[in-house]
C-alpha cells in the first residue's frame, strides 16, 4: 500500500430520515441496519483497510459518538479519531481533517467518505478508488465518483459531465459540468433521459494540497480558520483550537462551497452496486423480501394481506399487521412509525414535530 494515501471517514451525521431506528443519541452508522452482524461504520472501515494502510484512516464524528467511534472501531489510535464540537456540514469537517493530514504528510492524497453507505461490488469500488488515488497524484484535481442513475431520484444531488472530454488510459473518466443539488421530480426525469446524468455519491479523492488550495480559493473565510490552527495540529493543543474555530466557523457543504464553483473537477462514472442507505426506501431495495414484496426485520411479525412494505420490528414485540401496501412499519424503543413509502421524504418533518410537541427525549 502507498504510505502516502489516506482516508477520512466522515462519521457525524443524524441520519433523521432513519428516524425512529436513529435517533440522536445512537445514528444509523452506529446501527446494524442491513442485519449483517456489523454497523454500517464497520463496513466502511473494513472496505477502506483494503485500500488505506490502517494508521491512514481518520474518522471525524461528532465529540458525542468518540466513545462510540472507539468502541466499534477498537482497532484505531484515539488519535485517528477527529471529534468536531458542533455540526458545521462537510466543508468544515474536510478542512480541519485535510490540514491535519497535511501535517502529517504534505505529499497525502487524500479519499473523503460517508460512513453509511452500501457498496455490493467492492472489488470494483477499489479499482475505481485505486485510479482515482492514482489521478489525484499526477493531477491538480477535484475528483468524485459519479453512479449511473437508474431512476429519478429527488433525493440525490446530481453530476453533469462532458462527454467530449474523454481520457483514453481510463473511459469512466470524465471531466465535470455542473452539481445540481435535489431536483423535483419533472428536472430529475429530464437528467435521466439526458444521458449525462450521475448521482452524486459524496465520496471525494484528492491531493491534500490540491483541497487546501481549492479552501484558499474557494472557502477564504473557512481556510483561514483552519489555517491559523496549523501550530496546534498533532499537539496536545489541537482540540482546544478546533473548539474555538467550530464556535465561528460557518455551515457550508463541500458541494456547495467548493466543488460547484472549482473549474478542476473531475468524475469518474461509477457502477459498483451503490446506496447511501438515506431512506427507509433505500434500505427497502437492499433488503432481503418475501413472495409479497415485504421486508421484515423482526421475529414475531404476522403479516395478512400485506405487500411491498418494510417492517422492523423488535424480536420482543409481536406484530400483526392486515392490509397494508408500500408502508413503512417501524417499532423502536417506545415509538412506532407507520408511514407511507412515498411520503418517506416526511420524516424530517416528523422529527421535527415531534421534537417541537413531545420533547427531546423522542429524537
Amino acid at each position: 500500500m502507498d504510505k502516502n494515501n489516506y482516508c477520512v471517514i466522515m462519521a457525524g451525521g443524524l441520519g433523521t430520515r432513519f428516524w425512529p431506528m436513529s435517533k440522536t443519541a445512537h445514528p444509523k452508522q452506529f446501527i446494524d441496519v442491513l442485519g449483517t452482524g456489523k454497523t454500517l461504520i464497520q463496513h466502511t472501515y473494513d472496505r477502506f483497510v483494503n485500500i488505506i494502510p490502517r494508521d491512514n484512516i481518520f474518522i471525524v464524528t461528532n465529540s458525542i459518538y468518540e466513545d462510540l467511534v472507539q468502541k466499534q472501531l477498537p482497532q484505531i489510535n484515539a488519535s485517528q479519531i477527529l471529534c468536531e464540537p458542533t455540526r458545521r456540514n462537510t466543508a468544515p469537517c474536510v478542512a480541519y481533517a485535510s490540514y491535519k493530514i497535511h501535517d502529517i504528510n504534505p505529499k497525502a492524497n487524500i479519499i473523503v467518505a460517508p460512513s453509511d453507505h452500501i457498496i455490493l461490488n467492492e472489488s470494483e469500488f477499489t479499482n475505481i478508488l485505486e485510479s482515482a488515488l492514482e489521478s489525484a497524484k499526477k493531477n491538480k484535481w477535484l475528483i468524485t465518483l459519479g453512479i449511473k442513475p437508474s431512476r429519478p431520484d429527488t433525493g440525490y444531488g446530481y453530476i453533469q459531465y462532458n462527454n467530449n472530454v474523454k481520457f483514453s488510459n481510463d473511459p469512466r473518466l470524465r471531466k465535470v459540468k455542473t452539481f445540481t443539488e435535489k431536483p423535483n421530480l419533472e428536472i430529475a426525469q429530464t437528467f435521466l433521459k439526458s444521458g449525462d446524468f450521475l448521482w452524486n455519491a459524496g465520496i471525494f479523492v484528492w491531493s491534500a494540497e490540491t483541497i487546501l488550495n481549492a479552501f484558499q480559493k474557494y472557502l477564504p473565510e473557512v481556510n483561514k480558520l483552519f489555517v491559523d490552527g496549523n501550530k496546534y495540529y498533532n499537539t496536545d493543543q489541537e482540540k482546544d483550537y478546533i473548539n474555538k474555530a467550530y464556535s465561528t466557523c460557518r455551515s457550508i457543504s463541500i458541494d456547495y462551497g467548493i466543488m460547484e464553483k472549482a473549474d478542476n473537477v473531475y468524475v469518474y462514472i461509477s457502477d459498483f452496486g451503490w446506496s447511501d442507505l438515506g431512506t427507509w426506501g433505500s434500505l427497502y431495495e437492499n433488503r432481503t423480501k418475501d413472495e409479497k414484496g415485504n421486508a421484515v426485520v423482526g421475529k414475531n411479525v404476522l403479516l395478512y394481506d400485506t405487500e411491498k412494505c418494510i417492517i422492523n420490528m423488535s424480536d420482543q414485540k409481536l406484530a400483526v399487521i392486515q392490509g397494508l401496501e408500500d408502508y413503512i412499519v417501524v417499532d423502536s424503543g417506545n415509538i412506532i412509525l407507520i408511514c407511507k413509502k412515498q411520503d418517506e421524504q416526511q420524516i424530517r418533518t416528523f422529527v421535527n414535530d415531534v421534537m417541537i410537541r413531545k420533547g427531546e427525549e423522542y429524537v
